[in-house]
């Protein structure tokens, strides 16, 4: 293969088609050649703060440590901020995404992130 072709190959753009996301790994569908990834390490971010605005009431659980016992409560539309962070990220299967491999032979891939 030369070097121009390994170029190319260093960053595509694809489709998730499948995930795991108890092994943070996802597969995906390359547009410009059709060819499916073998599973790729989706790259995480912990602690990362995110902001989040529902479009519609929705309901929070309730948990009261002081009795033991819970409840939920309906909401409506506001954002999750201040201390919301995000633990891990995954994509869905149809999100676009945009891929790294290593510049070697078979090198490993991993998912850099979705837009």
């Amino acid at each position: 293969m030369n070097n121009e072709t390994i170029l190319s190959r260093l960053v595509q753009v694809g489709t998730v088609t499948a995930v795991d996301s108890g092994k943070r790994k996802a597969r995906v569908k390359f547009k410009d050649t059709g060819i499916i990834s073998d599973w790729l390490y989706v790259i995480q971010h912990y602690g990362a703060n995110f902001y989040i605005e529902p479009d519609a009431e929705h309901t929070h659980d309730v948990t009261d440590t002081f009795t033991g016992g819970g409840s939920a409560s309906t909401y409506p539309a506001h954002d999750h901020l201040p201390g919301s962070h995000l633990t891990y990220w995954m994509p869905k299967v149809d999100d676009r995404v945009l891929c790294l491999y290593l510049p070697v032979f078979n090198g490993d891939g991993f998912v850099l992130g979705g837009y």
